[in-house]
């Protein structure tokens, strides 16, 4: 059994494990296709002007103004760990200046003493948000060399701050109230205390500056705080510790808060790579899967709202947690090397992430439900601790952490999609259209993916290369072992792939030009029955019932913390609170046996933009569905009956992919046909 007590680091030998794989610098990998159209709508929407309207941004406290929503003022950090990306990724002047912006304004305002950040007081000065700011000055770093040695400078007087408060009785991490600090009063920056040695690691690795031991105390000193204040995540993925039931069967903590724990299974990785501990690796393995055995979503995320809800399709899945099992599954999978951590970061990214956007990407969820089949106020509230205008899509919903953080989810899939195992071995390993520029031993290469993934399984690759390499397609998990996936090298005949156990397959690249096509064999899954129930998936997509909804209405952007509309100069034109009602039926159980494909798009033509939405379906299937009493409970679709028994003939419904469905059915019951 694996037990807290690995969290204790063994005599540190002062060196950090190293990644399997290694990143690309910010800004040499460009979206294409799709996925390009998705960071533009990104860019045009609500993410790409929060900075010029949204008062927690444009008058955050971090740029001089009054507003934060919390005592942890991580709202401008979070908007700024996701527009650094988005800017460099879509080489973009407007978001390029808005970071900029911001980076002068946080560096020119640098305490004396070190501190970055607003607060000016012992009680106010919270460690937390810092790790965010920490995240995007890694990226801008490595995006724009001619700010890097300011960037480094003032990470590493803060960390030298850093290192002396901690070292004060944990002052900046655990609250003392003795004092009367005000700055974490529920313990969310104790629950992430990995996430600055994350950060810090970077800064360890690439810019030391004669700092080392102080940045290596630093990230000890970190783990020890969170060991002190009760929150040191190596005692909870334990077997007999770890829920394998949602609220409000289990007592509420900072674990078994969603996104804590979507962050927190990053914990062992970082701890592992200072102390060395393999026992950390397997706790790695576990609480992964753990979490998606016991308390996961059809669609790849976390079910909690805002406590772990088990499996339950009634409860919401915040969109925080979205963004960032993507981040943590990317993350653990440059690590590891382990296949199902891409496929993970997949399944949310294609899945629970764009379900929760409207197309245009100018409103967002703040929690999903699995079975949805209406978004407005649910004033029975099927959840734990949202608020009953949780699942519409709004400005701010709830709580306004999805509203900052939520734009991080594609631009950092986009700045992961290609990694490097050795200096001539290149690995696409998050799939999607998109181009690579980098070098190989001095030489220029080029390898760019044109692609409908993951509405298509054809990859078709052109690699310009001024040397030899190899390069690497990573096959997931979901195709099957036929001959029908195959790979065909410069126009020669199809050969059946021959990935490695690693789920790699490799091909010896020639300096020149090469053509490289990839097809993976999309087919329909069933998947394992939950108390019943089924899902279908067609390649790494979820289907989901087709809701139709009429003439959605709106309203002006209410503000989350009283539910009255906020004033004109806090919102926009385009700013709106949407309500959908159904008007299509959604009580149906189905004969999975029956599941057929359509295929509305050529796979070698461009997709419609926007691709998330009703009308825009490259694929659809079709099912045997009968219509089921019932089926409401709490003022939302209740939790699917087990196997009801249907008569008369079938109705032919239609799935569509979960993210295209603002509304849906996606779990369903499995009708019993008697005669």
């Amino acid at each position: 059994m694996v037990t807290g007590a690995m969290a204790e680091p063994v005599k540190p030998v002062n060196t950090l494990e190293p990644f399997k794989y290694s990143t690309f610098p910010l800004g040499s990998i460009k979206a294409t296709g799709w996925l390009q159209d998705q960071l533009v709508l990104e860019a045009n929407g609500l993410a790409g002007h929060l900075f010029e309207f949204y008062r927690y941004v444009a008058n955050s406290t971090w740029v001089g103004g009054t507003y934060e929503y919390s005592e942890l003022h991580e709202s401008a950090p979070y908007w700024f760990n996701y527009i650094v990306p988005l800017a460099f990724t879509l080489d973009d002047p407007r978001l390029k200046n808005q970071a900029q912006q911001f980076l002068d304004y946080a560096i020119d305002h640098q305490a004396a003493d070190g501190w970055l950040g607003p607060e000016t007081t012992r009680q106010t000065r919270g460690i937390w948000a810092r790790s965010l700011l920490y995240f995007a000055l890694m990226q801008y770093a490595e995006a724009d060399s001619a700010q890097t040695d300011r960037i480094v400078t003032a990470m590493h007087k803060f960390t030298i701050l850093a290192n002396s408060m901690l070292k004060n009785n944990f002052t900046g991490l655990i609250q003392q109230k003795s004092e009367e600090d005000d700055f974490d009063p529920f313990g969310f920056g104790l629950s992430r205390t990995h996430e600055l040695p994350l950060a810090l690691q970077w800064l360890y690795e690439n810019h030391p500056r004669n700092n080392s031991e102080v940045i290596w105390e630093t990230m000890n000193l970190m783990f020890a705080g969170g060991r002190q204040g009760g929150r040191d995540w190596t005692t909870f993925f334990v077997e007999g510790v770890f829920p394998t039931l949602g609220t409000p069967y289990i007592k509420t903590s900072g674990f078994t808060h969603g996104v804590n724990l979507a962050e927190g299974l990053r914990y062992p990785t970082v701890l592992y790579r200072m102390n060395h501990n393999d026992s950390l690796l397997e706790q790695t393995m576990n609480a992964v899967n753990w979490t998606y055995l016991y308390q996961s979503t059809r669609a790849g995320s976390i079910t909690a709202d805002e406590h772990l809800g088990g499996l339950s399709p009634q409860r919401g899945s915040e969109t925080c947690m979205a963004v960032e099992m993507m981040f943590s599954m990317s993350y653990l999978f440059r690590f590891h090397g382990v296949n199902r951590f891409a496929d993970n970061a997949e399944r949310a990214a294609f899945n629970a992430f764009p379900a929760a956007l409207t197309p245009d990407w100018w409103a967002h969820q703040y929690v999903q439900q699995t079975n949805q089949p209406w978004s407005r106020n649910l004033t029975a509230k099927p959840y734990f601790n949202v608020v009953s205008y949780g699942n519409t899509f709004g400005l701010e919903p709830n709580f306004p952490c999805c509203t900052v953080n939520h734009g991080q989810g594609y631009p950092k899939y986009v700045a992961s999609s290609y990694v490097r195992e050795k200096e001539d071995h290149i690995i696409h390993a998050l799939l999607g259209p998109a181009t690579l520029h980098t070098s190989v031993n001095g030489k220029n290469v080029i390898i760019s993916c044109k692609t409908n993934y993951p509405f298509s399984g054809k990859l078709v690759y052109s690699i310009i290369s001024a040397t030899d390499m190899e390069f690497s397609v990573r096959i997931p998990a979901w195709t099957n072992s036929t001959k029908q996936n195959s790979y065909s090298l410069n126009g020669a005949k199809p050969k059946p792939l021959t990935q490695d156990s690693a789920g790699l397959q490799t091909i010896a690249i020639k300096k020149g030009e090469t053509d490289l096509e990839i097809n993976l064999e999309m087919s329909v899954q069933i998947t394992e029955p939950r108390n019943g129930s089924v899902a279908v998936h067609y390649g790494p997509l979820l289907y989901a019932l087709d809701i139709e909804f009429a003439n959605a209405s709106y309203h002006s952007p209410l503000n989350w913390t009283d539910r009255t509309p906020l004033p004109s100069d806090q919102i926009t034109p385009e700013t709106h609170d949407w309500v959908l009602d159904p008007t299509s039926e959604w009580r149906y159980a189905i004969d999975p046996a029956t599941v057929t494909v359509e295929q509305l798009h050529h796979p070698d033509k461009d997709l419609p933009n926007p691709i998330w939405t009703r009308s825009a379906v490259p694929v659809a299937l079709w099912v045997d569905g009968w219509l089921i009493n019932g089926n409401e409970q709490t003022g939302t679709a209740a939790v699917p009956p087990q196997n009801p028994v249907v008569t008369g003939e079938p109705t032919k419904i239609r799935l569509i992919p979960y993210g295209a469905a603002k509304l849906r059915i996606a779990d369903f019951p499995v009708a019993q046909r008697v005669a």
